[in-house]
């Protein structure tokens, strides 16, 4: 899904892009329980990152917020930092009105630095739609979540390489990712992955095999023992794409490989489900911006 505002340095594809067309944005929220519901009561900003008023479709009073970035792409040389503060027993709900785009760029580093903190008791579910990498993009995205114990954290990404539909594939550029999550002050998972446009892993079997989408989703609670196996019966259908999922102590991780953004969001959101009401016994509730 693309983004519904317009660029406003058009498409953003010149490989000579001046240093004047670098963003530098930073958006801080802070999210307490108020009056018996999650409220967004801290906010700070800097440049072109904003949100929209906070909704509560959900009778515990989890609050869903949607991240905006009015320019709707990331060139070389921007920087956009994210970062959330989640009380204690505050609930959010954090995604995207569309898609991120990185552009192509000659030499410098497209970056998003996400920054999450989750205190006892809270939950922060941070599922942004789709990253879109156009062929020739620097891209490097890097996210750090820190959780007191007992908190709950639900976050996915799906990275799209090129856009087949307009025959462009991700034949140039890099991506480099980085995520650790810190749970009571001991790291429970960390990964670094990082891919260059003529890797033979795009092709290798054992690795991408020419799909042009892969995902990743984690989800950190006091898990049953046998929620993984809740996840695969839930998800047991013949089919193209591939799934997989896995259970460590506090976590579970899924993974999608296949042909589209949607099918591997439509997998990941019935997890989603599984884990909510495994962990909160609530089932999942989509944003209504999914479905726009």
């Amino acid at each position: 899904m693309s983004a519904p505002l317009s660029d406003t340095r058009g498409h953003a594809t010149d490989l000579t892009d001046p240093p004047n067309r670098e963003w530098k944005a930073e958006i801080e929220l802070g999210f307490e329980v108020n009056e018996g519901r999650t409220r967004l009561l801290r906010r700070r900003q800097y440049g072109p990152l904003v949100v929209q008023r906070p909704f509560y479709p959900e009778k515990d009073g989890t609050c869903h917020v949607y991240l905006l970035h009015p320019p709707a792409g990331i060139v070389g040389g921007d920087k956009l930092h994210y970062r959330f503060d989640v009380g204690e027993g505050a609930r959010c709900v954090l995604t995207t009105p569309g898609a991120t785009k990185f552009y192509r760029s000659a030499v410098q580093d497209g970056l998003q630095r996400n920054e999450i903190t989750v205190a006892a008791g809270g939950v922060c579910e941070y599922l942004p739609q789709e990253t879109i990498l156009f062929d020739g993009a620097r891209a490097r995205i890097d996210t750090r979540v820190t959780l007191a114990d007992g908190a709950t954290f639900a976050g996915w990404d799906f990275i799209c390489l090129g856009r087949p539909a307009a025959d462009e594939r991700f034949t140039t550029g890099t991506l480099s990712q980085r995520i650790e999550i810190v749970r009571n002050n001991e790291t429970i998972w960390f990964e670094r992955f990082q891919l260059s446009g003529d890797s033979p892993l795009l092709q290798a079997r054992y690795a991408i095999a020419g799909r042009p989408v892969f995902g990743t989703m984690i989800y950190v609670s006091d898990l049953h023992e046998e929620t993984a196996d809740r996840i695969r019966e839930s998800l047991n259908e013949k089919s193209s794409y591939v799934f997989s999922v896995s259970q460590l102590q506090h976590l579970v991780v899924c993974r999608y490989l296949g042909e589209q953004a949607e099918e591997g969001k439509n997998l990941f959101s019935r997890a989603w489900d599984v884990l909510r009401s495994n962990t909160q016994n609530k089932p999942a509730c989509p944003p209504r911006i999914w479905a726009t």
